[in-house]
């Protein structure tokens, strides 16, 4: 400022400098101009897979309103609802399976409808499906089942086809002895015949082992009829 009070030039640049510079806002700044609480989660980082984490073994516990509270901390912090519908759909079989066999189709019917109609209202289908599948009846039977038969794949238990099973449909194939013998199940009144359908090293070989949960429990209660009707027992 002169003599008389007047601002001289040099003030208005250092004005205009000092407005330049960056200014700094803290979370609790930034939370009370929004009016709401930020969300702690990095896409990219440990805060995306704890999260995420957090959210498939809530639903595995059967914790609904935990499941709910990591689903809303997603959609908060602006997580792509494709990557949680398709955990979803994982989930449906990985840790519902045949114990709900509504499952699936309701985790594919979430992530259908989220391509369709997208976000906001896909939050709705969202949170639909996590509480299906946080109170379904548990089991991964299904999972151990197929992890075993591919451990004995991969140790190399792969015999031929039975003869009876290979395609008798080309010519020459039943001249070679193929589908000989084959029993058709539906010609029998109980639906179920003896029949040798592995290779001759897995004979008798059980891979799934149902568990006494939800719709699991009748399965589990005739698997044992159905095994020993086709092996002839």
């Amino acid at each position: 400022m002169d003599a008389t009070g007047a601002p001289e030039a040099g003030d208005a640049d250092a004005a205009d400098a000092a407005g330049d510079e960056p200014v700094e806002i803290d979370l609790v700044t930034a939370e009370a101009a929004v009016d709401k609480a930020a969300v702690r989660y990095d896409r990219d980082g440990d805060a995306h897979y704890d999260v995420i984490s957090a959210f498939i073994k809530s639903m595995r516990g059967s914790d609904v309103d935990a499941a709910l509270h990591w689903l809303a901390r997603m959609l908060t912090a602006g997580e792509d609802p494709r990557f949680i519908a398709r955990r979803l759909v994982i989930f449906a079989s990985e840790d519902v399976g045949m114990a709900d066999p509504t499952a699936l189709p309701t985790a594919v019917a979430a992530a259908q409808t989220i391509q369709l109609i997208g976000l906001p209202e896909g939050q709705l289908t969202l949170a639909h499906a996590v509480v299906h599948l946080a109170t379904a009846p548990k089991s991964n039977a299904v999972t151990t089942a197929i992890g075993a038969a591919l451990a004995d794949v991969a140790a190399g238990k792969a015999g031929a086809v039975p003869p009876a099973l290979r395609d008798a449909h080309y010519p020459g194939a039943k001249a070679l002895g193929h589908g000989k013998g084959y029993r058709y199940p539906h010609d029998d009144p109980a639906g179920v015949v003896a029949q040798q359908y592995p290779p001759d090293e897995l004979v008798g070989r059980d891979y799934y082992h149902p568990t006494r949960r939800g719709a699991e429990r009748p399965i589990a209660e005739r698997l044992d009829r159905i095994r020993a009707a086709v092996r002839g027992q």
